[in-house]
Order: structure tokens, then sequence, then C-alpha cells
């Protein structure tokens, strides 16, 4: 590795005065692995001895989540409560009358523990409390039990590959030097082998001493060493102490990454894909054996609290990679992200549906539906660009610098959501996407805050567009982003809240003054009210939710498949109209119908 790399992979905890002591000044005083850090207690000595967990059970055919409506909330751009441009947990509370109305079934949480915030939380410094810019663990007591009036579950985001270069244990394991106990518990070696980070540049930065540690994503945030007890027991801690405060399970951050092959190997030549893609054969640190026992020994201590406890875990797979983990002592569920990069076309997401179909007909497992997250461009723009720029993004693309026809992607994105919905099984929703909202493309450079920008020499946008703080009301930034009025619990930082007088974190588009939720509210047609009506379908219909599809012979560039009982969807992805499929009634529509046609880019639920 030459010399400018390493010079530009400094390890931040080292270099960042104001984030707190150096590496040098915990030295003489660095505690032993498995003892307290210096200070304030680090999150895996809070706890007492953990009470033996109850074998694993199989598969309730009936549990929750397998044909829940989730809905993730990026709380850093939900509502903010005190006014000061960044969301937070009080902002959340105030607004579950919103996600009530909605009508969808939990909420997954995006991280809100203390971080410095080098990748937007994933960066963990304390997994066992809440960031004081989002508030307290009395605000998140007082969320999941606000939620749970209202029959809202609450699923935390848990981040196991990798933690903050500002927690304890990795702060420790600078000063300590090579060959202490506390460097073990992380990925140290003397050499560095040809990993590349997925945000882009080398996996590896070099401290001080010589020694180089794996970072799988920014150097801001090294990997865990799975192969460590301390490790693996801190996290059936963790879990245990979000269980007892009544969460009703977990996301699971790249959960197939967290060992990785002994010997770390090279890997082979093209097998990495780029930023945030997956790679195109096997990597030595994807899917390895010992992931199964992890998970088995967590279904384990879910399994032992009430609730059908569970989790649903990030990462992309192929069908052979899936099946192990979907034995029935395993994981709940696993993301199926197989839309998100699909083209608009008929054929192409009908293979996708297919496959996971298949798959999860044939192993018994829940793998849930998703269009859109924290981590790709949203819907409508994605469907309002020539799709082919899609299939192979060129270099103007990854910068956002394309023309996007808003309208056109607006029809095809509600299309999209009534498919969504009428899939078996469950689905998840980003914050946003009920609202119709495009990617903001314009954001200034200057502002950006995804390292993935900086990582990879400015040559992909990353991801902060799809994050902008939501829009609530009004005709001009923040849209009411910061006008809440909160209950303030004992012990909470939630104050009554005016509008951001610094703005929003990231900026807000000029034109969304049409896109807020009072605006939509008012309107009969907005895809904010599209989505209330399907979701009141979806949970009345009795075909609808978990169970099987029979898809139904259509023309070239259309999708129908029926539900039993009486349960019909249609989406025309062609540029003509077609003939509607014998019905009976229209349940809910995504644009005007043309009579018995259905008009091109929209959908249909028919009985």
């Amino acid at each position: 590795m030459s010399a400018e790399n390493r010079s530009a992979e400094r390890p931040p905890a080292e270099n960042r005065s104001a984030a707190g002591p150096s590496a040098e000044s915990l030295t003489a005083e660095s505690p032993a692995a498995g003892t307290p850090s210096p200070g304030r207690p680090s999150p895996e000595d809070r706890f007492q001895e953990d009470p033996a967990a109850g074998d694993a059970r199989p598969y309730d055919r009936g549990a929750w989540w397998r044909d829940a409506v989730v809905y993730q909330v990026y709380p850093r751009s939900f509502a903010d409560a005190n006014g000061d441009g960044e969301g937070d947990l009080p902002g959340v509370l105030s607004r579950l009358d919103h996600l009530a109305d909605l009508g969808v079934n939990a909420i997954w949480l995006s991280p809100f523990y203390p971080s410095p915030l080098a990748d937007g939380g994933y960066d963990v410094a304390d997994y066992c409390d809440v960031d004081p810019r989002y508030g307290t663990l009395a605000d998140f007591d007082a969320l999941v039990a606000g939620a749970a009036a209202k029959n809202i579950k609450v699923i935390v985001d848990i981040v196991p590959n990798h933690c903050s270069a500002e927690h304890p244990w990795f702060r420790a394991a600078l000063a300590a030097g090579p060959g202490s106990p506390e460097r073990e518990r992380f990925v140290f070696r003397d050499e560095p082998n040809n990993w590349q980070s997925v945000f882009g540049g080398p996996a590896w930065t070099q401290v001080a001493d010589g020694q180089w540690y794996l970072h799988l994503f920014d150097s801001a945030q090294p990997d865990w060493n799975w192969r460590h007890p301390d490790v693996v027991a801190m996290f059936e801690r963790v879990l245990r102490f979000w269980l007892d405060r009544g969460v009703a399970g977990f996301r699971i951050d790249v959960a197939n990454m967290l060992f990785k092959q002994d010997g770390l190997p090279d890997v082979v030549p093209g097998s990495q894909s780029g930023p945030l893609m997956p790679g195109q054969t096997a990597v030595p640190y994807e899917h390895q054996p010992e992931l199964l026992e992890l998970y088995r020994s967590w279904r384990k201590i879910l399994d032992s609290y009430p609730g059908d406890r569970g989790t649903v875990a990030e990462m992309w797979f192929d069908t052979d990679q899936a099946r192990p983990y979907l034995a029935g002592d395993g994981l709940a569920q696993l993301f199926n992200f197989g839309l998100m990069p699909t083209p608009w076309s008929a054929e192409e997401f009908r293979a996708v549906i297919d496959g996971s179909y298949r798959l999860a007909r044939e192993t018994g497992g829940s793998i849930p539906w998703v269009l859109g997250n924290h981590d790709v461009p949203r819907m409508v723009t994605r469907f309002g660009v020539d799709q082919d720029l899609v299939r192979a993004p060129t270099p103007e693309v990854l910068l956002g610098r394309m023309d996007v026809d808003v309208e056109l992607g607006t029809r095809r994105a509600r299309a999209a959501a009534l498919l969504l919905l009428a899939l078996p099984g469950g689905a998840y929703i980003y914050q946003g996407d009920e609202l119709g909202l495009p990617e903001h493309l314009t954001i200034p450079d200057e502002v950006r805050r995804d390292p993935m920008f900086e990582r990879t020499l400015r040559t992909f946008m990353g991801r902060d567009g799809c994050r902008v703080p939501l829009p609530w009301s009004g005709t001009a930034a923040p849209y009411g982003f910061g006008a809440v009025d909160v209950p303030a619990p004992e012990g909470s930082q939630g104050v009554p809240g005016a509008q951001g007088a610094q703005g929003t974190w990231l900026p807000q588009p000029e034109d969304w003054a049409g896109l807020t939720v009072a605006a939509q509210r008012a309107d009969p047609g907005s895809t904010l009210n599209l989505y209330r009506a399907a979701l009141a379908i979806r949970r009345d219909h009795p075909a609808l939710g978990d169970g099987d599809l029979t898809w139904l012979d259509t023309p070239p560039g259309v999708l129908a498949f029926s539900r039993d009982p009486g349960f019909t969807l249609m989406v025309n992805f062609g540029p003509a109209p077609v003939p509607l499929t014998r019905h009976h009634d229209v349940l809910l529509a995504s644009g005007p119908l043309d009579g018995d046609l259905l008009p091109p880019d929209t959908g249909v639920w028919l009985s």
C-alpha cells in the first residue's frame, strides 16, 4: 500500500482531539480486557449476569412479524422536538398519530445511540444509551409506551459488525498496543490484505505503532473480532438490555459480515463490487458458517421473552446463501432487497418476485419485501429516469446528474406501492415514501454528510438525498419539521419546539410545499391517502398478508396475480392501456382508470 493511501487513512480516534482524550492519554491507565474503562462505565459493564435462555422453538406461523407492515424511522430526519434542526425521539413520539393513521404495525428505529455520526449513527460508541441529541432513555421508554398504546411495535437497529472508533474498547485497544488482550477484540494485523471498504478505498487503517486495523466500512468504524468471547457476551447483554425495555425485535445491520475467514485471505480480483453493492462471487468476509450458530444463540435469547420477538437481517444474498439462515432455529427474517435495484420492467420484477417467493415457500421462512430505505435513492427518482441508467449507472448518474421525470416516477412509485403491499408476507416502508418524496439531488457538496462521498473521492453522491428531513406542513422550509408540541416524560429532554432557527441538518428542497403531510391529508388523491387506503384494505381483507399467490396470464409488460379469497392485483408496466382482468369491484387504483382499461404505469386492486 502506498504512502499516500496510508496518510489518507488516518486513525480518527488519534487525530480528533475534540472527540475526547487521545490514545496516548489512555496508555498509562488503560484497562485490561474485560475491565471498566476510566470514567463513565462502558456498556458491557452495566448488566447483571444473564439468565439462561430457553431452547429455540420452531417458527410460529402466526407470529406478528410474518406479515407486518413496518415503517422505517430515520430519527435524525423524522421530526424535531427541540428546534435544533435535528430529529429526536420526542419528535417521533409527537408524530405517532401520523403512523397510527397510516396504519403500520411497527416502526424500525435506525440508530439513536451515542455516536460521533461518522456514518449517520451506524458508528456506535455506546450500545446501551441514547445519544443526547436524540433525547434520553426516558424518552425511549416513553416512545415504546406511546407506540404500544397505539398498537405499534418498536424494532431497533443493532450494529454488530463494527463500532465507533470512540467506543471505549477501541480506545483502550489503541492505547494498549500490539499483542494486547484489548486488541484481540478487534482485527489488527501487522500487514494489511487487499480488502476494500464497502464505502470505497482500502479497508485497513494504520495506527501510530505500525499495526493496521480492519474496517469494512468507514475508518471510523473498526470491525469487531467475533471470534473473541468478550464480543459475543457483550452483544448478548445488549440484546437483553433492549428486550427488557420492551422492543419487539431487532434489525441486524450487515448481518452477513460479522465473521471473517480464518487467515484473512486476499479476495479474488473483481469479486468486490461498487459501494453498497453485493459482491459477484464469494468473499472471505461474508456468509461464514459461524454466523449460523451465533444467530441460533440469539434466537434462543429472543424466544426467552414473550410476544414473538423477531429479527430481520440486512444482507444481500443468493438463494443458496439464504437457505441456512431461514432454518427454523435461526433468524426470523431476511430483508428482500431484490426489488430495490430492479428497473421498471414487468419481466424483471416477476423474476425477483418468483425467486423470493419460491425461497420463502421452500424454507418456510419470512422474507419481507422492500422498495426503499436509507441507503438507496428514492423510488420516485429511480423510476423517473431512463431505466437503462438503473441497469448500468453512468458516472454522471452516480453524482445525481440526470434528467428525472418526477411525474412519471410518481405514477410508477404509486403503482409499486400497491404491488409491495399485495405480495405475500411482510413489507417495509421507508419514511417519506408514503409522501412520494423524490431524491434531493442538489444538496451542495459542502454540506453533504455521508462518508461515501469523500471515500469515493466525490465520484458517488452518497445517500444524503434520501435522508433529508421530512416535510410536515407549511409552504417553505423547514416545512414544520421543528414545529411540534411534545409531552415531556420525567427525565426527558423533550420540550415544546418551534421552527428550527438553525435550519435542518440537511437542507430541504424548495419545491416540497405540495408534498407535506398537511397538504396531502387535504388531497383525496394524494400519495399519502393512497397508502392509507391500501393499508386499511390490507388490514381487513382476508386474502392479504402472509399466504400464497397465483400468477395470472397477462399481455407482455403486465403483472397480475390472485390471492384467495377474492383478490387480484394488476400492474401495467407497459406503454399502452390494457383490459382489466375479470372482476366484480375495483378496491383501489394507483391512478385514474380508463373505463375497463388499466393505463400505463398504473396498479389496481380488484375483487
